[in-house]
């Protein structure tokens, strides 16, 4: 194995039971969860719980929204505590955060997303540089996925953008993929997200062939995973999220044949 890390261990060691690398997202829309789960906290919360305990065996990992559980208010972040202390240990929690700010208040970030919400990983954005992440690299035994190149239509406004003189690539991105490498050789913790929708993707693979990449944008926004299974590293690992497309689709309780159903649909179509 190139990398070692506890997070990627479990997640060699779930691949190796469910035979793909979906993750899924746990994103509640009161909106949109099925008519079966009434619109309260309560609700909800039994809602995400039959999604967790119905897909163990239908996932490698979980990702989380903090947006999503800010949106119910402060039961909302309560809620979502609980729900990281439902899930078991055999299955990593990503929460995306999409943190990264000055070094001080950095610190009291990490030290909310993982000390009292109990994730094994998040997102950082890396735009302030090396010290607004640098508290969450620290946690060396969680991991950390730095925004590359994302999936929505703005990743053109600076991430795409093209340098004038640079050393690592043409664009905003390949800087920051490339310091994603020096990071993760000094720290060991350090991933990298990639959009599903990104053609670039395999050409971002040939960068690096250790990072490990969380690949979100497969179903509803339009990824497939076929072909995003090109975003695999030298550990034949990736992070490829679905949520919409596997959390909605119909208004009946969430059972695991749902979730296979749904999981199986995402893999198989091209």
């Amino acid at each position: 194995m190139v990398n070692s890390h506890p997070f990627i261990d479990q997640l060699q060691q779930n691949y190796s039971q469910v035979n793909h690398l979906i993750c899924i997202g746990l994103d509640p829309d009161p909106q949109k969860i099925p008519k079966y789960y009434p619109q309260t906290m309560a609700g909800i919360f039994s809602f995400l719980v039959d999604v967790v305990d119905s897909s163990l065996g239908s996932c490698i990992c979980y990702k989380p929204n903090i947006s999503f559980f800010e949106a119910l208010d402060i039961s909302g972040l309560e809620m979502l505590k609980k729900l990281v202390s439902h899930i078991p240990k055999t299955h990593p929690v990503i929460i995306d955060a999409k943190r990264g700010d000055i070094g001080n208040t950095s610190k009291m970030q990490a030290k909310f997303i993982f000390d009292i919400l109990g994730a094994d990983a998040t997102t950082l954005h890396p735009y302030m540089g090396e010290d607004s992440i640098t508290p969450f690299l620290e946690y060396k035994d969680k991991y950390n996925f730095i925004l590359g190149l994302t999936s929505n239509p703005g990743s053109e406004t600076i991430e795409k953008l093209i340098l004038r003189d640079t050393k690592h690539g043409e664009h905003v991105y390949d800087e920051v993929i490339n310091q994603c490498g020096v990071w993760n050789k000094c720290y060991g913790n350090v991933g990298v997200v990639v959009g599903a929708t990104q053609a670039e993707l395999r050409q971002i693979r040939d960068r690096n062939s250790e990072l490990l990449f969380l690949i979100p944008g497969v179903g509803a926004q339009g990824g497939r995973y076929q072909a995003v299974v090109a975003g695999v590293n030298s550990d034949q690992l990736a992070v490829i999220n679905s949520s919409r497309s596997i959390l909605y689709g119909s208004d009946e309780k969430i059972t695991p044949d749902v979730i296979r159903q749904r999981v199986n649909k995402i893999i198989s179509e091209m």
